[in-house]
């Protein structure tokens, strides 16, 4: 016998839990459907698309309601005789306005006339966009996923209003654009604000009783019958409603779960699978986000640590800092300015090792966020571990570590 053999107890179709699986049906969102069906109308009429925004965090389902509708949508055109082109760009490496518009007609040109990155006057390459988007003509609706990452907007502005301007002829253009971040539409100019978000939905994040929907209908396909009980699907759901809202996490939570059962040759999935894999993901995300800080990350996390250690968050950025300049010099490092600095605590509560919450004092005392450590700090100690002798920290600190080695 093999050293690998098929599992036949836990998992049937265990790639229906991952992120780029495409349900059949979405649950959990039935008012942004509804509202995201009427947005696309117009497409079904022969009319010229709306753009639409849809913002929301990571994991609440704004790619695959996308994706379902835009699926169904082209079905629906095809029996209707509207001709339909769809075009999906993930802006999370491109930065500028210009890298997106290569990156357009590179999807839209065979791979022998791809355009290099750099090089071309930006006129130049407008036009090219404007002559490949003409050449689909009909319908075209373009995605832009993780449009938060676009630091200009000029492109934003100058395709929905193409066809007003002269640059389309046979096209009609719509943008989709998907962002994470709840205020990019305040970083717009105006005038693209006004275009850009014509039609806006908001996707809010999951509660326990969606995410228990979603994790039963990817689980009754993706294990074998009776292997999941109703009481893992609820601890799944709750860890997941209480973290952030996020099916992701859910789903991840539930395909570790079902290693674990895997490696202890079990015939069901339990809630101590669950615990145990909720542990091992919490530890990679901690070691992998640790390992992925600069050294300037990693010494403005020594400090809100100290902080934790002592008692003294949640804390505001400024009394962070005076923490942080002391650890510089003992770490012989120039510290960075407040405002660098707060971009690092920014990264810790983006990566989730730290949490960020808003105050508001009124006239008085203004706004201001306060930081906390928002992970288990014995991980995140095991993560440290290797670096603590370059900074010296405090004795609190060092006793904990101590403890741990």
């Amino acid at each position: 016998m093999g050293l690998f053999q098929p599992d036949t107890d836990i998992f049937q179709e265990r790639d229906v839990l991952r992120e780029d699986y495409q349900p059949k049906e979405i649950v959990g969102r039935d008012e942004e459907l509804q509202q995201y069906i009427s947005a696309l109308q117009p497409v079904i009429n022969g009319d010229q698309p709306a753009n639409i925004f849809l913002y929301g965090k990571a994991g609440v389902g704004k790619t695959a309601c996308t994706r379902y509708l835009l699926r169904e949508l082209k079905d629906d055109a095809a029996e209707f005789d509207v001709d339909l082109t769809t075009i999906r760009t993930n802006c999370e490496d491109l930065s500028t306005s210009y890298q997106v518009a290569i990156q357009l007609i590179n999807d839209l040109r065979d791979p022998e006339d791809h355009l290099k990155p750099t090089g071309y006057p930006r006129r130049q390459v407008n036009e090219w966009l404007w002559e490949e988007l003409d050449a689909i003509g009909g319908t075209v609706i373009i995605v832009f996923d993780e449009v938060d990452h676009i630091d200009d907007d000029s492109i934003l502005y100058q395709i929905p209003r193409a066809r007003a301007n002269g640059n389309l002829e046979k096209s009609k253009v719509g943008i989709i654009g998907i962002s994470n971040d709840f205020k990019f539409r305040e970083s717009l100019s105006s005038k693209v604000q006004s275009s850009l978000c014509e039609k806006e939905l908001q996707f809010p994040a999951y509660n326990a009783n969606e995410l228990r929907d979603i994790l039963r209908q990817r689980a009754d396909i993706a294990f074998f019958d009776d292997v999941v009980p109703h009481e893992v699907i609820a601890k799944c759901a709750a860890f997941g409603a209480k973290d952030a809202g996020d099916a992701r996490q859910s789903l991840d939570l539930l395909m570790e779960a079902g290693d674990v059962a895997v490696e202890q040759d079990a015939t069901q999935v339990t809630v101590d699978h669950v615990d145990q894999a909720r542990e091992s993901l919490e530890r990679s995300r901690i070691v992998d986000g640790v390992a992925g800080l600069t050294q300037q990350g990693h010494l403005v996390l020594y400090a809100l640590l100290m902080l934790h250690e002592e008692g003294d968050t949640p804390i505001r950025a400024r009394d962070v800092q005076d923490r942080y300049e002391i650890i510089c010099g003992r770490a012989a490092v120039d510290p960075l300015v407040p405002r660098r600095m707060r971009d690092h605590l920014g990264e810790l509560s983006m990566l989730g090792i730290a949490s960020r919450t808003e105050r508001n004092r009124g006239e008085s005392g203004g706004r201001y966020y306060e930081y906390a450590l928002d992970t288990n700090p014995d991980l995140l100690l095991d993560a440290l571990d290797e670096t603590v002798d370059m900074v010296g920290v405090t004795d609190a600190v060092q006793q904990r570590l101590d403890q741990e080695l």
